[in-house]
């Protein structure tokens, strides 16, 4: 065989050269295509990329003005308000002549509750309306309005207090609370001679309350009669009561 190359021996040489070219430079073909898709890619994203901070700069302004605005309505808000307190302390909260303002009900008002519950003196009354007044005159103008008026009387005091307390004690002691309570002496006399005529019945049935015989020995009696005694009724009404005792 000889060592130069026929036409056609180079023929196929040159079509096995291709054949090999092609095999070796497709995939060469589709790398590169691959690669120039990607860098595609990889523009695109830079592209989004750069644009994405506008847009969340664009966002993040939207809301921080959103919050600046919310805090300047609650800034206003809180001014207002103190404006309106500021305001109120002008029109009347402010101390007057140097004396802070008193808060709650008037005196005559304070005067005229403790009347709805029950009878009052007037010292007594004039004792607890002290507490809420600035001097004594107001106290005393106030006390003088309600007796005009009928909302106050010392003697109606007087008589209701005798009828809350007739049934349970002796004339000593109510004798007492009735001077206590700044009670007229004249009208304390009177009184005091009316429960006088019925010392006798109200001890009785005091007695008779308590204990269910009289006393069989000393020390009983000495018992039944430091009971009637302590509740204010007279010592001859315990006698009665309780017959004389052996020492006697």
């Amino acid at each position: 065989m000889s060592w130069k190359s026929t036409p056609a021996s180079a023929d196929r040489l040159r079509a096995k050269l291709d054949d090999e070219f092609e095999t070796v430079a497709k995939p060469q073909g589709l790398r590169r295509t691959s690669d120039a898709r990607r860098e595609k890619e990889a523009a695109a994203a830079e592209d989004a990329s750069a644009s994405a901070p506008d847009v969340w700069q664009r966002s993040s302004e939207t809301r921080n003005a959103a919050t600046r605005g919310s805090a300047r309505g609650r800034g206003t808000a809180r001014n207002d308000a103190r404006a309106g307190v500021e305001a109120g302390s002008e029109t009347g909260s402010d101390p007057i002549d140097g004396k802070p303002e008193r808060k709650g009900p008037s005196l005559k008002m304070r005067a005229v509750g403790y009347l709805s519950r029950r009878e009052h003196a007037r010292e007594e009354l004039a004792r607890k309306l002290a507490a809420y007044a600035d001097d004594a005159d107001e106290v005393e103008a106030v006390l003088d309005a309600l007796e005009k008026e009928g909302w106050l009387s010392t003697e109606r005091f007087a008589q209701s207090l005798v009828h809350r307390r007739a049934s349970r004690q002796g004339t000593a002691r109510i004798v007492q609370e009735l001077r206590q309570h700044g009670v007229d002496d004249n009208q304390v006399a009177e009184l005091r001679d009316q429960l006088r005529a019925t010392e006798y019945d109200r001890a009785l049935e005091v007695w008779k309350k308590r204990f269910d015989a009289k006393p069989a020995d000393r020390a009983a009696y000495a018992k039944q009669a430091r009971f009637l005694a302590s509740r204010g009724f007279a010592h001859d009404v315990i006698r009665r009561i309780l017959g004389d005792s052996d020492e006697d």
